[in-house]
């Protein structure tokens, strides 16, 4: 053993002999020294220690000084109840204490008790036990986010070993403490009896054994006791101040003195508020203007000594942060976050400046949160963050909307007026600025605000420029849907789905499909604008029909089926029946003769003249219907419905094409067109 372990055990065998052994009073009150000093030390490390665990053997300590204080107050006993005397620590306390009467001293080491035991003792023996409850019953989950974070890759074994050991540390330690408590407040008790026992053993012992009389009994072992108290109470109250202050730090990132300085004073202006309530006191109440003023002043001068000084660090950091800005730019790793790509921007000229400023009455933010909450319910697309800047290279009304950083739409908008759209006849009394409707391309007036009126009752649809813009964007991002969800965004809709419905993804993924090919499916939906929102449907689709094939095309196919329902609302009204194109039998005939397969899937392989007379004829019926104010839909075959999307795909892609299949069967339909070559 070395000889720190031996000087251990020797300490803690002589505190034990203590209790049995006379010590001389020279060598009592050196230990009596080295007692309040060890409890000062140890309330001195409570206060400097920025977490529990890195005072862990304080349990442990807090029983070897309780059991020490206990064996000093046993020995001073003895040498009062038998010779009159405990040396000079105790007899300094006693005197100086009691200044020379005893009611006071009594008085004196009675309040010590009451603050020792009622306040400090009781409440560090109830935080101790609320603190260990609760560590306790956060283990499981702590334990859980651990094997998540190493799950995720967020941290290594080494790591998350480390982090389970300081959890377990962390509940012995606090279990610890609420038992350890428990010993300051049996030596609070025992201090009592003590003394107690020390007044009326004295007295009977200084009359009957010594020959002392009454006064002299009372005055000699009175002022003993109460020294041999307070000697004793001291240290005991200064370790339960320590209990105290560790079982209470809580979300600390430094030690006591730091964390006052830095939340008490963090407000340096509340300090003004409490200076002039002080003077006011001063100067309304009979305290004194001389007893207020100055700490007033003082108070104030704090204030203002603060807020410099947190003016000048604020100064400083920013001046940091500017540097270390600078610093990153000219690194040669600043060059990668050039590569990022956002995936959608909107951008505006400075005229448009007002309508993102929320000081000059802007609610664009507030537009844009709606717009992606209409998206999740409309689409189940959940529309990533949109980046909104201002551009000095558009000319000042302008805006602009990017996706992927390509340019897709831009606009021009007049504040201070309204868009004013005609109900398809014209009135001449409702004069503007001629424009186009961003968002449809429908023809428009600019009108100022004398003419709202005059143009609403003309029965002209009127909104405001924050409401075009957020007409268009929406546009853009229904039209651009399927570009914008990827595979990581596809993971999250995945696990979203996960946590409701855990065997049908854990079948799904990745045993018959992988997340590419969920995406493809997804995206293709986007694409001729049906709503993904019932992935549980999607879902169990891909799961049936993933087994037997992998091929994108397809399984869109059978997951349109799945969503009839879905898609017969979306183009059907219960009240009229359902108008659309249909195909002849023979164009049918035609175009699935030229469907070819591949390793990659089928395709359609019609040669040139047939596809250019088929499209022709689909043109002219689209024409005619749109003539009548009607939404033109195509209605074919099973078979050859992604076929004929996809002869339709670059010049007529708003056309919705739906097969019979998709279609509920108490559904009316109308032929309103037949195409036919």
């Amino acid at each position: 053993m070395k000889a720190r372990d031996i000087s251990i055990l020797i300490g803690i065998i002589g505190i034990v002999l203590m209790m049995v052994l006379p010590i001389p009073h020279q060598l009592l009150d050196v230990l009596l020294i080295i007692n309040i000093s060890a409890a000062l030390m140890i309330l001195l490390i409570s206060m400097n220690t920025t977490d529990a665990l890195n005072f862990s053997i304080f349990p442990t300590l807090l029983l070897i000084t309780t059991l020490f204080r206990l064996s000093l107050n046993i020995s001073t006993t003895r040498l009062i109840l038998s010779k009159g005397e405990a040396g000079n620590v105790v007899a300094t306390f006693g005197h100086f204490v009691a200044g020379g009467q005893l009611a006071i001293g009594f008085v004196v080491f009675l309040i010590l008790i009451v603050v020792q035991f009622i306040v400090i003792t009781k409440g560090a023996e109830r935080v101790s036990e609320v603190a260990a409850r609760f560590t306790l019953d956060a283990m499981p989950g702590k334990q859980m986010s651990i094997d998540a974070d190493l799950n995720a890759g967020l941290i290594n074994e080494q790591q998350a070993k480390e982090r389970r050991e300081k959890i377990e540390k962390e509940a012995d330690f606090y279990g610890a403490m609420d038992g350890a408590s428990k010993f300051v407040k049996g030596d609070a008790v025992a201090s009592i009896i003590i003394v107690m026992i020390n007044l009326i053993g004295g007295f009977i012992i200084g009359m009957a054994i010594h020959g002392k009389s009454l006064t002299e009994s009372l005055n000699t072992y009175s002022i003993l006791s109460i020294g041999d108290g307070l000697v004793s109470q001291i240290p005991a109250l200064l370790i339960s101040t320590a209990t105290g202050i560790i079982v209470t730090r809580a979300a600390s990132e430094g030690n006591l003195a730091h964390d006052l300085s830095a939340q008490l004073l963090r407000y340096p202006r509340l300090l003004y508020i409490v200076a002039g309530t002080i003077a006011l006191m001063g100067i309304m109440t009979p305290i004194g203007f001389f007893a207020t003023i100055p700490y007033a002043l003082l108070l104030v001068f704090a204030a203002y000594w603060l807020q410099r000084n947190m003016s000048r660090k604020q100064k400083e950091e920013d001046l940091l942060v500017e540097e270390k800005e600078i610093e990153e730019v000219r690194s040669p790793e600043s060059v990668i976050s050039l590569l990022q790509v956002d995936p959608i921007e909107f951008e505006f000229g400075y005229g448009l400046i007002p309508l993102a400023d929320t000081q000059q009455g802007g609610d664009l933010l507030d537009r844009i949160i709606m717009i992606r909450r209409q998206c999740a319910l409309e689409m189940g697309l959940i529309v990533p963050v949109i980046r909104i800047r201002d551009n000095i290279q558009l000319k000042p009304n302008e805006y602009i909307i990017k996706i992927k950083g390509n340019l897709v739409a831009r606009g021009e908008l007049l504040l201070h007026h309204y868009l004013a759209m005609s109900p398809g006849f014209e009135d001449d009394s409702v004069t503007g600025i001629e424009t186009k409707e961003p968002a449809f391309g429908l023809p428009a007036l600019w009108i100022d605000e004398a003419t709202k009126e005059r143009a609403e009752l003309a029965g002209y649809t009127v909104v405001d420029p924050p409401s075009v813009v957020a007409t268009h964007l929406t546009e853009i991002i229904k039209k651009y849907a399927h570009e914008l969800i990827g595979r990581q965004e596809t993971k999250s809709l995945v696990d979203s789905v996960k946590e409701s419905y855990a065997t049908l993804v854990e079948e799904l993924v990745p045993g018959t499909l992988g997340i590419g090919d969920i995406q493809k499916v997804l995206s293709k939906l986007l694409k001729e604008k049906i709503s993904i929102r019932d992935l549980v449907t999607i879902f169990e689709t891909l799961a049936d029909y993933g087994k037997y094939t992998k091929d994108p095309d397809v399984l869109t196919e059978y997951v349109r089926q799945a969503l009839s329902r879905q898609i017969t609302q979306q183009f059907a009204s219960p009240s009229e029946p359902l108008k659309v194109i249909t195909v002849s039998p023979n164009v049918e005939k035609r175009i699935a003769e030229a469907v070819q397969q591949s390793d990659q899937g089928s395709y359609l392989a019609m040669d040139p003249a047939s596809s250019q007379q088929i499209y022709q004829r689909l043109s002219e019926q689209i024409n005619k219907v749109a003539q009548l104010g009607q939404q033109p839909i195509i209605l074919t075959s099973p078979t050859i419905r992604m076929y004929m999307r996809q002869m339709l795909e670059r010049t007529l892609q708003d056309i919705p094409v739906i097969s019979y299949s998709e279609l509920e069967p108490n559904i009316e339909v109308q032929s309103v067109g037949v195409v036919n070559a």
